[in-house]
């Protein structure tokens, strides 16, 4: 697939890349320039803009947010470890909104196949159904995880857009969404009936408060993910002035951070998308650096990756089975050896096994299996429970 067709350099860089210092990880970038896309061998990251803001007639501050985000970032030194990144340039928009998605997904599933992982700058948040595409066309089912203060399901019949782009993917057919969670919704800001489709489907959603008052609740969230989507509306106006919806209440800066990382460090993540930054509306710029400071956290946690997953190698861990009174399963527990990570393993039918292998180690946290020795179910083995029954 020649991915040169659909991206165009970076106007930053399209004709001269800036005098970094040889610490700055612009420094260690292999650019799309006037001679064409990088080389590609070896990589493990690439970074891709979209210029584009799917469901408005008028495009908003958003399209400008690629290049913000990109000058900030490349002039951050390198985190340690070693990895390679890549910078494709910005995606040509399409004649119609179904081209740029087409170009977009493809583009996704292209690097996901050579195991780079994807970081798209957008433009709005329905990129998001774009990145759910590209596993659809890698006949993967997914895990999709978003940081967002809503839910984004938008009105019945609403097109696509970054408010209803979670309703397009719930009702896609066929369907290869396997879970959805949330990572910060503030219950003012959603409908009970959402609350209650949320519950209905099995997803797993959490509250801004219930995080914030241990961020680390996420950390298994994240590691269960395949996509993630970032709404940098998420964070508090105070920490992040320019977004599309900017509100009092959020995520404080160095907890996004913190979340970004626990990304990096998911071995399952292979996509991440930032929207809903606006250029425009920023403030010193203090919006840009949070996304690069954001970009930089998960770099952090990409080059901690360790490979370690119970389905590879379970002579790496140590199983541990809970009996609980009354519940027809024994609960069987994985704690990992080397990052002392935990896991759980639900049960499924025999016939889904090609379905769900990727689907039924569930990562969880060292309280659940608390919970489980207590003789109580944690809820996480529940909902998977459901969907795999």
């Amino acid at each position: 697939m020649d991915l040169g067709l659909y991206f165009r350099p970076s106007e930053l860089f399209a004709d001269q890349q800036p005098d970094w210092s040889l610490q700055a990880i612009g420094a260690h970038v292999r650019f799309h320039d006037k001679r064409g896309l990088p080389d590609l061998d070896g990589v493990q990251i690439a970074v891709l803009g979209v210029c584009d803001d799917p469901g408005h007639a008028r495009s908003r501050g958003v399209v400008k947010a690629p290049d913000a985000i990109r000058h900030q970032f490349y002039h951050l030194f390198v985190p340690p470890g070693r990895f390679q990144l890549a910078d494709l340039g910005d995606l040509h928009p399409g004649h119609t909104p179904e081209d740029t998605r087409h170009a977009l997904s493809e583009t996704i599933a292209e690097l996901i196949r050579r195991n780079i992982v994807p970081i798209v700058l957008g433009g709005g948040q329905g990129h998001t159904f774009s990145q759910y595409l590209a596993y659809e066309r890698l006949e993967r089912t997914v895990n999709l995880v978003a940081i967002d203060a809503r839910f984004d399901l938008g009105e019945p019949g609403q097109g696509l857009a970054d408010t209803s782009y979670l309703s397009h993917i719930v009702m896609r057919q066929p369907n290869y969404l396997f879970n959805f969670s949330n990572l910060g919704f503030q219950t003012y800001l959603v409908d009970q009936p959402g609350i209650e489709l949320m519950d209905r489907l099995f997803f797993d959603v959490h509250r801004l408060g219930e995080l914030r008052a241990n961020i680390a609740d996420a950390e298994p969230v994240l590691r269960n993910g395949d996509a993630l989507s970032v709404d940098l509306s998420a964070v508090r106006r105070s920490d992040a002035p320019g977004v599309a919806r900017p509100g009092p209440n959020g995520f404080h800066g160095e907890e996004v951070c913190q979340l970004m990382r626990y990304a990096g460090v998911s071995e399952k993540i292979t996509s991440v998308g930032m929207f809903e930054m606006d250029p425009t509306r920023d403030v010193d710029e203090v919006t840009a650096q949070l996304a690069a400071q954001m970009l930089w956290c998960f770099l952090d946690g990409y080059r901690s990756r360790t490979n370690d997953l119970p389905w590879l190698d379970r002579k790496r861990f140590t199983r541990f089975r809970v009996a609980i009174k009354g519940h027809e399963q024994e609960l069987v527990f994985y704690k990992s050896q080397v990052s002392e990570r935990w896991w759980m393993d639900i049960p499924y039918r025999a016939e889904q096994e090609a379905r769900f292998e990727r689907h039924h180690l569930v990562p969880c946290s060292y309280g659940d299996y608390q919970a489980a020795c207590r003789e109580e179910v944690p809820d996480r083995w529940w909902r998977t429970f459901q969907k795999l029954s």
